[in-house]
């Protein structure tokens, strides 16, 4: 390929070739390796689209300045060299676009694209070590109020305190009340075993 060519690729991460469609360079974000604790660098790749293809304006103008040339030739340099591009891929020869990849025709007439290699970088991995900070304070958001998570941590272990503490009175109330109806009773009635049965007396008429 075309050095002005390449370079604009790399500049504004496409290129876009009138009647086939436009190659992108395509950011892969930073990725963690926990197994061999690094992180890997961003990368790059090609990919092609057939259903762009038509350049920016501001193409040409980065062409002519490239090439030295007027705005008007560098459109009909670029336009030629395109078109020398389409016919050599429809006459089934594979182009080869140096640093880029691979354009030939497919088995069912479309335009395929086979990427060379990544794009070059010029950065490596970096270690990359988790640290756990077990004692860390930070602020978090409880209700309307902005606590350090200690405080948030101590005010949900004292809610629970508090709530253990209500249930067992809740029953203690609730025993000591049985217990007050169970003495007026037996004190009303006595305390034999007649006090705990039914008094209800049942005539039988003969």
């Amino acid at each position: 390929m075309n050095g002005a060519l390449y370079s604009y690729l790399l500049q504004h991460k496409s290129l876009s070739i009138p009647g086939l469609g436009t190659i992108f360079v395509e950011r892969v974000p930073a990725q963690s390796d926990f197994v061999n604790k690094q992180l890997l660098p961003s990368s790059y790749h090609f990919r092609f689209d057939k259903y762009k293809d038509s350049p920016e304006r501001e193409f040409f103008s980065y062409l002519a300045h490239q090439k030295s040339i007027s705005d008007y030739e560098a459109i009909r340099w670029y336009t030629e060299w395109s078109e020398n591009l389409r016919n050599k891929i429809k006459t089934d020869s594979p182009v080869t676009l140096e640093k880029v990849g691979v354009l030939q025709l497919g088995t069912t007439g479309e335009i395929k694209f086979e990427a060379e290699r990544p794009v070059a970088i010029y950065q490596s991995a970096v270690p990359a070590i988790r640290v756990i900070r077990s004692k860390s304070t930070h602020r978090v958001l409880v209700g309307d109020r902005e606590l350090s998570n200690e405080q948030a941590s101590h005010n949900l272990q004292d809610e629970t305190v508090i709530e253990r503490e209500s249930w067992w009175m809740y029953a203690l109330t609730i025993l000591a009340g049985s217990l007050i109806i169970l003495f007026f009773h037996f004190y009303k009635n006595g305390f034999g075993s007649s006090a705990i049965g039914n008094q209800l007396t049942i005539r039988v008429q003969h």
